[in-house]
């Protein structure tokens, strides 16, 4: 039984399709995968780089508010009440430490803060106070269990006499079981996700960690935690310890050997990558069907010429048979109409692809860049080396706005400040949301000052805008200009990120300007 020239075409046709189809979203998946993955991995790196130089800013300051208080004492280190209101100023003055203590040169404890007077007059020994008392210099201790129980780092800084004798050290304590100066710096990293913090010491022990439980454990076989032991900083994917494959960016802390990882899992980052080609297929379902019945039409129209000509040749005379050959003239328009079918089916498939990948650099709450499409604007312009202003937003208190308003018209409240981004920004500018309630704007060939203005005006629109009922709403910015901020792009992105901190910490509702 021979196969009907029909049913061939319809069969070649649909497997080539079938190839084609499965070749375009096998690449576009892999493609979009990969870039998934390495956008992840950066932005776990960058964000565990923040986090490290936070903290190591946090243990300069921490050691430089010791090493005042000790040159304060040393020239009435024998006077118990001087001592005992230091180091209740110092406990009580800042957030650094959990309690403060001071001890003499032979372990006693001569004062100490209101959670650790029970000790004045005894004599200490564990493994702060001995490695304090031997090192004699400024020291950030490894984690050991306090007198009182606690899991603790001890920072400390001797106190030498004006001949130069050693009298002592003055010491902070950070606890690291229960709420401290470590857990408000690092703040909760708890997501849906799995995506979450951690911080190891010099020896691969857990200092911070979501799971309060695990910290002191020791995750040294990890190796991102092996590589940021050795000062090292940078991302990688790997199965942590607990058999879960992760996206982790990692950056140490000089000052204290200790390294930040950040960490999403793997599964978190894909899986929407995952329902975008499964929603892709089930769109482009209707349009295969259609696809099909064109392709058995047409198989069917290709056929019938032939069948009528093979026909005529053998039961017509020779003369009739060449008149009714020279009107099968439908072939080449059949095969032509074929040949459109498939064309239109794929650009059909294509347009439809085009869409999708649209809508993945594109924040659906604002229709603003993601930090996908910010990331493919900044490379535009790094690539033509071409100046650019950054401006890092943040909505003041956007966590009131939802406990009071709710999360519905807090998602409005993003979305009006959105629009008055548009309404504040020219054309040429690429408008982000970084994500929750952070922006960003970059302003391509705008100075610092040209940037600051359009920041400026956008805070004053805001702050006498009403949105959805909303009062008070107001924004903190900070300003950045590239290649001024230094020679790699993310160092303006930093230096805006820095200049928006500044911003917080001077009282929210202004606009901070990097000063390099």
């Amino acid at each position: 039984m021979r196969i009907h020239l029909r049913g061939l075409v319809l069969a070649l046709t649909i497997f080539s399709a079938v190839v084609a189809t499965a070749n375009a979203l096998y690449a576009s998946y892999r493609v979009q995968r990969e870039q998934l993955i390495a956008n992840t991995l950066e932005a776990n790196r960058v964000y565990a780089a923040k986090l490290a130089e936070s903290a190591g800013a946090f243990l300069k300051t921490a050691q430089r508010q010791l090493e005042y208080s000790a040159r304060h004492l040393a020239a009435r280190f024998e006077v118990p009440d001087i001592l005992a209101a230091e180091a209740a100023r110092l406990q009580e003055q800042t957030d650094s430490f959990n309690s403060v203590a001071i001890i003499r040169a032979d372990g006693t404890v001569l004062a100490a803060s209101q959670s650790l007077r029970g000790f004045v007059g005894t004599r200490v020994d564990n493994d702060g106070s001995r490695a304090a008392l031997q090192a004699r210099k400024p020291l950030i201790s490894k984690p050991y269990v306090s007198l009182s129980g606690n899991l603790l780092i001890n920072v400390s800084h001797p106190i030498h006499a004006d001949n130069g004798r050693y009298l002592g050290y003055i010491a902070g304590t950070i606890y690291l079981r229960s709420e401290g100066a470590l857990h408000m710096l690092l703040g909760k990293h708890h997501y849906q996700d799995g995506s979450y913090l951690y911080v190891v010491d010099q020896e691969g022990r857990l200092i911070y960690h979501q799971d309060t439980a695990r910290i002191g454990e020791d995750v040294r076989s990890n190796p991102v935690v092996t590589a940021v032991m050795r000062g090292q900083a940078g991302s990688q994917r790997l199965v942590n310890t607990r058999g879960v494959d992760m996206l982790a960016g990692y950056a140490s802390v000089p000052l204290s050997g200790w390294g930040v990882i950040a960490q999403r899992p793997a599964k978190a980052t894909l899986e929407p990558l995952d329902d975008l080609i499964w929603a892709l297929v089930k769109y482009a379902a209707p349009f295969a069907l259609a696809f099909l019945l064109a392709i058995w039409w047409c198989a069917s129209k290709i056929s019938q010429p032939l069948s009528q000509l093979a026909t005529n040749v053998e039961h017509q005379e020779v003369s009739v048979a060449m008149q009714r050959v020279q009107s099968v003239k439908a072939w080449y328009f059949e095969a032509q109409r074929l040949k459109r079918a498939v064309i239109r089916s794929f650009t059909n498939l294509q347009d439809e692809i085009g869409k999708l990948n649209q809508a993945s650099i594109t924040d659906p709450l604002t229709s603003l860049h993601n930090r996908r499409g910010l990331q493919a604007a900044v490379e535009r312009l790094e690539a033509a080396r071409a100046p650019f202003a950054v401006v890092a937003l943040d909505i003041d208190h956007f966590k009131q706005v939802n406990d009071t308003y709710g999360h519905t018209v807090g998602d409005e409240v993003i979305r009006g400040v959105a629009q008055l981004m548009r309404d504040c920004s020219r054309p040429s500018d690429v408008l982000c949301r970084n994500g929750g309630e952070e922006f960003l704007i970059l302003l391509p060939a705008a100075s610092k000052k040209e940037a600051a203005n359009v920041a400026e005006r956008l805070r004053k629109r805001l702050e006498t805008h009403r949105l959805h009922g909303t009062a008070g709403i107001t924004l903190s910015a900070g300003v950045a200009q590239w290649p001024s901020a230094g020679p790699e792009v993310h160092a303006a992105f930093r230096a805006a990120d820095e200049a928006l901190y500044v911003a917080k910490q001077q009282g929210r509702n202004r606009v901070v300007t990097h000063a390099a």
